[in-house]
């Protein structure tokens, strides 16, 4: 009884006594909107982790990120925003899209804006389902917040539910099944050795006979001939079979088996019950193990386990009101996977308005120039795409505003002929999506200058900062200036030794086009100049660790062909970049040809002996054309 009272009482723990597994709220919007903006307090009005629920109709789509970011992606939207009340209660607040501007007539002159949120660079993370849409084990910080829509154009799902899990663990079910089964294997043990002790004492029990008078010995011969013969045929009898006493057989009754032939079955099936006890208490037994063993870990008491002491690691405190990343590093690489998916797409299908939505600036004027002359000549290698096997370097700038900048190394790690590249993207505002503006390839035996954690972030350095050593709006000027006068330039002595050999294969390869007109006997008839210079793109300069910046500049290489004598022409030759460009193989008054340098430096801090580290450099092709 005690057992069976025991595992009842742990069975019934994990059913009929065990309460509800989660906890479920729901949102209630009275106001149609496109948008819900669900603040992360919402979400964490009940402890553990948070499970997002929404039903509607057609793609749903959620997103979650910077609640500040969030604000500013909804600021010319209609949306709902859902916060927690001071009584703890879900607050639902509609929020309208400022008025349009008036032009004076009566009439707005801008018709309402429409943003689609998917496929935004701003979400840290996005979900899209059709019809029902179920993101667990959310649990989002303090200052996070979720978006809620369908496309944008549309209004919002309004059948939301947020979910919390509830402690319903059952610690003494496990220990009381399990010591119902010890009782109720001891309580077997004991019963079938009551039953056997009952059985024994149950047993013959017969007295023997008196103590026998003494007796002399009878002589047979002198005895008369009836009493002899008596005495001798009892004789005879005693050596016959011998009844077995009752005592050498246990538990059985004393039959004759000569008399009663089913004597032996007797005996058998007065020991059947005993066997038939051991058959019932083993299915006892493991059905009681059965249980206990199919027992979650809730339904046993859980044990804090001690856990080693963490070794103290240098602790990095940011500045006082220091302003969030612009992204995270996984934020980063997701971005930079669909930039070079993008790409690839783009260069497949010579596409430039596919290309224009993921580059800007230099990066999208050398394209510009590469699908023009893979149009004329489809032999023309495609540009190799960016490397995401492995970011190495994210060092976004800290900011809650606009534009936005992030500076990335990303290597292949599965060929090593691909070089890493680094490369500069820049979000112009909340609705667009981060573009390239500066990438170049970087020697593997370069070292970038030590940064600021990804999660830190940095901030841009002014053109004109006097702490760097040379000041990054001064930069290109100062290299073009090496290129263009070599050991003679001012600026020569601060820039290093990797910088200074491209400077001279810069003016090596000037020399070849100056030797190519003499060796086809033009050069009395032809000249060639040339002029490096930096372009109108602002430098991008980031902060480093050491007080110094990583600067992006970006020169131009110009180069002229102009015939020296009135009836000269320069013929183009087998030059099938300038005849694919122009369109004509010769021109009277020559031809203008332009190279872009995307290059990276690593410029120390102002009073630093270092000299100016040359880290990457591309060069693009990107315009030639015939002097008019």
């Amino acid at each position: 009884m005690l057992a069976a009272v025991l595992i009842g009482a742990g069975i019934a723990q994990r059913t009929i006594f065990m309460g509800p597994s989660s906890e479920q709220t729901k949102v209630e919007v009275q106001e149609p909107a496109p948008f819900v903006l669900m603040d992360g307090e919402v979400l964490r009005s009940n402890p553990g982790a948070q499970t997002l629920l929404i039903r509607g109709d057609g793609d749903i789509f959620a997103a979650y990120g910077r609640t500040s970011d969030l604000e500013a992606w909804l600021a010319d939207s209609d949306y709902n925003h859902v916060s927690v009340a001071k009584d703890g209660t879900f607050d639902v607040e509609h929020i309208a899209a400022p008025a349009a501007e008036d032009d004076g007539d009566g009439e707005s002159t801008d018709e309402p804006v429409t943003h689609n949120p998917v496929g935004s660079d701003l979400w840290l993370d996005s979900f899209s389902e059709t019809d029902a849409l179920i993101a667990d084990n959310m649990q989002l910080p303090d200052g996070m917040s979720v978006l809620i829509a369908y496309d944008g154009t549309q209004d919002a799902p309004d059948d939301i539910a947020i979910s919390w899990p509830l402690d319903n663990s059952t610690p003494w079910a496990g220990p009381l099944m399990a010591a119902g089964g010890a009782v109720l294997l001891v309580g077997l043990i004991l019963y079938v050795l009551g039953i056997r002790h009952q059985r024994r004492g149950r047993g013959p029990r017969r007295k023997g006979p008196g103590p026998l008078p003494v007796t002399e010995p009878i002589d047979v011969a002198a005895l008369p001939p009836g009493e002899r013969d008596a005495l001798e045929s009892s004789s005879g009898a005693a050596s016959g079979p011998q009844t077995p006493d009752a005592s050498d057989v246990e538990d059985a009754e004393i039959v004759d088996e000569t008399k009663n032939p089913d004597a032996k079955t007797s005996l058998r099936s007065a020991r059947t019950p005993r066997r038939r006890l051991r058959l019932i208490a083993l299915p006892a037994i493991g059905l009681t193990a059965l249980l206990a063993s199919g027992c979650s870990a809730d339904s046993w008491p859980q044990f804090e386990q001690a856990t080693a002491t963490p070794s103290p690691t240098p602790t990095v405190i940011a500045p006082e009101n220091q302003k969030p990343p612009a992204v995270t590093e996984a934020q980063a690489t997701r971005i930079l996977q669909e930039i070079s998916a993008t790409l690839v797409d783009a260069d497949t299908a010579l596409d430039l308005d596919l290309a224009a939505t993921r580059l800007d600036g230099p990066a999208l004027i050398a394209r510009t120039t590469e699908y023009a002359l893979r149009t004329e000549l489809p032999d023309t290698t495609p540009p190799t795409a960016i490397p995401t096997d492995k970011v190495e370097v994210v060092l976004p700038e800290a900011t809650d505003r606009w534009p936005r900048t992030v500076l990335l190394l990303s290597k292949n790690t599965s060929d090593d002929t691909v070089p890493p590249v680094i490369l500069t993207m820049t979000q112009q505002d909340p609705w667009s999506n981060y573009k390239v503006s500066n990438m170049a390839e970087m020697s593997a035996d370069v070292a970038l200058p030590e940064v600021a954690a990804s999660w830190l972030g940095t901030s841009l350095v002014p053109e004109d900062s006097a702490f760097l050593s040379v000041p990054p709006a001064d930069l290109a000027t100062a290299f073009s200036d090496v290129v263009d006068k070599g050991e003679k330039s001012d600026s020569y002595g601060l820039f290093d030794d990797l910088s200074l050999n491209l400077a001279k294969s810069i003016r090596d390869s000037r020399q070849e086009v100056v030797q190519k007109l003499a060796d086809n006997n033009a050069s009395e008839t032809s000249k060639a100049t040339f002029q490096m210079a930096p372009t109108d793109d602002p430098p991008v300069a980031m902060t480093t660790l050491g007080s110094g910046a990583i600067v992006s500049v970006v020169v131009t290489d110009t180069e002229k062909v102009t015939p020296t004598v009135a009836d000269a022409v320069i013929r183009f030759g087998e030059n099938a970049q300038a005849k694919a460009l122009t369109g004509v193989s010769e021109s009277a008054k020559g031809i203008e040809t332009t190279y872009s340098f995307q290059l990276f430096f690593a410029v120390p801090a102002q009073g630093s002996t270092e000299q100016i580290r040359l880290l990457a450099v591309h060069q693009d092709l990107v315009s030639a054309k015939v002097i008019k």
